[in-house]
């Protein structure tokens, strides 16, 4: 599958909750995630990058895809802390952030789904003392059985400097 070729769908009406956008769902962890189709460049299963760099857990290695050079950030180990195991559905998505271009490794991309702004609910009993620091995520969407966490992937994949407060907090 290739971001190139976009897929449109909106609903009429004024943007906002009634725009419906596309959302690349993948695994994570057992949990199922969804994010804007918009900021995907392409797929790749893990063993097809040519990687040229392996050193570090999370930002696991730095691979060239389309002649760019990019760092690859492996979710798994982000996300929980289990050794990732590759298998043939361990997927690599390429985003196209506002500021760089990197890969980030997945238990598996799951397929594509429509969702308009008024299907993404708050999260539920989110602390307001733990709100700042999970702004990436945007809400929870249901489509059929499934429960989708939606997350902004710019202010996921976006480096935090950690103040000294916060810092301290952590101790």
């Amino acid at each position: 599958m290739d971001a190139s070729e976009p897929l449109q769908a909106r609903s009429p009406g004024p943007q906002g909750d009634t725009e419906v956008r596309q959302y690349l769902t993948f695994r994570l962890g057992g949990l199922e995630y969804a994010l804007d189709y918009r900021n995907v460049q392409e797929l790749r299963p893990l063993q097809a990058l040519e990687r040229f760099a392996a050193d570090g857990q999370i930002i696991s290695s730095v691979a060239v895809s389309r002649g760019i050079i990019m760092p690859i950030v492996d979710m798994r180990i982000a996300f929980g802390p289990r050794p990732p195991a590759h298998d043939p559905r361990t997927d690599v998505i390429i985003l196209k952030l506002s500021s760089c271009v990197m890969g980030m490794v997945t238990d598996g991309v799951t397929d594509l789904v429509m969702l308009a702004g008024r299907d993404i609910r708050p999260i539920p009993n989110l602390a307001a003392e733990v709100a700042p620091n999970v702004d990436y995520l945007l809400g929870l969407a249901e489509t059929g059985q499934r429960r989708l966490i939606v997350v902004d992937i710019d202010k996921l994949m976006a480096i935090r400097r950690v103040t000294r407060d916060r810092l301290g907090a952590a101790a």
